[in-house]
Formats: C-alpha cells, structure tokens, sequence
C-alpha cells in the first residue's frame, strides 16, 4: 500500500511550492532507485492539466560520465539540456542518492569544469531564473544511516519535516524579514567564532517551501568586503564528496585569510583557491525548521537546522547580490543551540537570536515551540487556506 504521505507531499510541491497551472510543461528528474514520488508528481501534475516530463538518473553513472567528459562533452550536454529547460515552466528534482561520497573519486578539476561548463549555465543561469522549480531528497537506508536512525524512524522524521505547513512559516518570517531590512551592522560570536559584517542595502529572501523541501531558511549576504573575524563550523560538510569538519575560516576586509580544519586541509585549500570568488562569502542565511535539529551530512537539511546559520563561501545569489561570482557556493553550517557551544546574533545593537533561540517577542513565532503548533493539521489549515 502506497503511503498516503507521498501524495501529501506531491500536492505541496506541485500545488505550493511549483505552483503548475493548466499547460504548464514540468520537468521532473529522478536521481537514485526509488521513483515513487516521481510516479505520484506525475499524476498530480496531469490532475493540475500540466505535462509532466521525465528524466531518471543514477550517481554511479553520473559519476562515471563526469569523470569521463571533456570540456566540448560538457558544453554539448550544456546546449542540448538548456534547450529543453526553455521549453519548460516548471522543475521538480529528486536527489535519492544510496552513497553521498559516489562522486568522491572524481577529480576535482574534472567536477570544477562539470560545475562551470555544465551545472551553472543549465541550472544557476537558466533553470533558477526561468522556472518555477523545487528539489528535494527523497527517504532512503543510506540518508537514514547519515541521520543515525533506523529507516521507518528517519521516514516518519522526513514527512515531518517536509509536509510542516510552509505557509505558516513564510508568515512567521515576514518580521525577521524587516530586522534584516533595517540592519546595517552584525556580529556573531559562538564557539570559536566572532565575526563582524555588514548586510546594508542587502534585501532578505525568505525560503519557506517554495523552492527547497525541506525549507526553513532567511538569507541575505554580507557586503563583500565588510566581514571581519573568524568563524568555527561545527557541523561536518561535504563537498564534492569529500567531508571536512572543524573548518575554521579567518576573514579580512572579506576575503578569507586563514583556513584549518580537521583533515584533508590541502584539499581544503584547493576548494577555495577555485576562483577568487570563493574566498568571499555569498550568503549569510538564519536555519529555523523546527524539525531538524541535528546535522546528517546533507546540506539540504543542515542548512535548516533549527538554531543554526550557515555562512556561505562562494557565489551570491542574484536575487541578493553582493557582486560575488565564483563557481562555488558552499552552505557551511554553524548550529548556535547550547548542546552545541551556544551563540549570539546581534544586529547594530539589538540582540537577535541567543542559543539557537530568538529573543524579541516579536520574533519568537519562529522558535519551534511556536512553529510546530499547527503540526497533525493539514496543510494550510492553521492559515484558514486547505
């Protein structure tokens, strides 16, 4: 019997977050070995009267194709698939990949030339600007085992993180959005950590479902070259299949100065020599999905954890654009709960968030005690909208 759950969230995605409408072409890309929610967005986008489109995919041959291709390979695959993104008005992606680390052994240059060739005309230029889109992961043994729980346990913790009512949070964030607005001066302090830099004149972006599931996060960027101080990661990350944790980043005047880690730190090294770019920060984002609240070496649920930031090293968004180009972007993430070695967030001279919790009353909506209020109801019904 088919998990009633499934259709539940295929409705959010292709109802709320995607927003299909009569004629709408969706692209919907299945990445892994279980396409059953690719099956029930197929039927929910036809219910909708769009057309549904679909392309499945495998890590390992991905991994091998990557590893592979030659720089004309790339920008063909790059021209063909572009072509095909412009004919659509909608993208759903499905990550469900059993081992995280299947692209480990690819070189780095290699899946550099991927990410700038490939990856970044077809979905940072085209994809994100031009559609309505969404990606997701989808519940497997592996991301179980990352998260330290067995799969019925990590299942029950997915759908309640993913089908959490969304429109609920976005409203919650509508006044961290106009801190955020105002602020000309941060500083963060934590652990290892006391960083200080400007957001003036940087609008805030709330994501609350629309284009991430799991969602839970407020971003903005720092000005480029105002960061000052040092930063101490607590939560391990990986990148391009290769996990680092403890990474400690030293700023001046924006630019990343000094860089340790626990291991592997000349690889490290090469990560953020890959362009200038990638010594200044993109985004500076708060994490508040009341449901996740520990790390599992996925950055699509780290970023959200509840109590956290991340601070990201690479590319700015162009919805929030400090003028930082490079071809990474990076969500490192810092969880500031007290189990973790605690924190503040001040803005100029108000103090935003203490131990992972909001401090002025008007922004504690969007602690968890107040964001899982509406949790066993419907989408949407704590708003009036089912």
């Amino acid at each position: 019997m088919k998990d009633p759950r499934i259709k539940e969230l295929a409705d959010i995605i292709v109802s709320y977050s995607c927003r299909v409408q009569p004629g709408d072409n969706v692209l919907i890309e299945s990445i892994g070995s279980d396409h059953t929610l690719a099956g029930a967005l197929i039927a929910r986008v036809y219910q909708a009267g769009g057309n549904p489109y679909l392309e499945l995919g495998s890590p390992p041959l991905q991994r091998g194709l990557i590893a592979g291709a030659s720089r004309e390979l790339f920008a063909s695959m790059a021209d063909m698939h572009m072509e095909r993104m412009r004919q659509m008005q909608a993208y759903i992606g499905i990550r469900g990949s059993e081992n995280i680390f299947e692209l480990s052994l690819v070189p780095d240059e290699k899946m550099n030339l991927y990410q700038e060739v490939y990856s970044k005309p077809v979905h940072l230029d085209l994809r994100v600007k031009n559609t309505k889109w969404c990606i997701l992961r989808y519940p497997n043994p592996s991301m179980a085992q990352l998260a330290r729980m067995s799969t019925e346990e990590f299942e029950d913790f997915y759908f309640d993180v993913c089908t959490l009512d969304y429109q609920r949070m976005s409203r919650a964030m509508d006044v961290l959005s106009e801190y955020m607005r105002k602020a000309d001066r941060v500083r963060i302090t934590g652990a290892g950590t006391d960083l200080a830099f400007s957001i003036q004149g940087l609008p805030p972006i709330k994501c609350a479902g629309e284009f991430n599931i799991p969602d839970g996060e407020i971003f903005t960027a720092p000005v480029r070259d105002s960061v000052n101080g040092v930063i101490q990661y607590n939560t391990p990350s990986s990148y391009h299949g290769v996990t680092f944790e403890n990474v400690r980043l030293t700023f001046k005047n924006g630019r990343i100065d000094e860089i340790s880690a626990s291991n592997d730190v000349s690889r490290l090294i090469k990560i953020f020599d890959t362009d200038e770019g990638a010594r200044y920060i993109g985004e500076f984002s708060f994490g508040v999905n009341p449901y996740i609240t520990k790390p599992m070496n996925d950055t699509l649920f780290d970023e959200k954890i509840q109590g956290s930031f991340h601070f990201t090293p690479g590319a700015a968004y162009t919805e929030c654009d400090n003028g930082n180009k490079s071809a990474v972007h990076w969500d490192m993430v810092m969880i500031q709960r007290p189990e973790y070695g605690g924190g503040e967030i001040w803005f100029d001279d108000i103090l935003i968030r203490r131990d992972g919790l909001f401090v002025p009353a008007d922004l504690q909506c969007l602690n968890p005690d107040q964001l899982k209020k509406s949790a066993g109801m419907p989408f949407g019904e704590a708003s009036g909208q089912v």
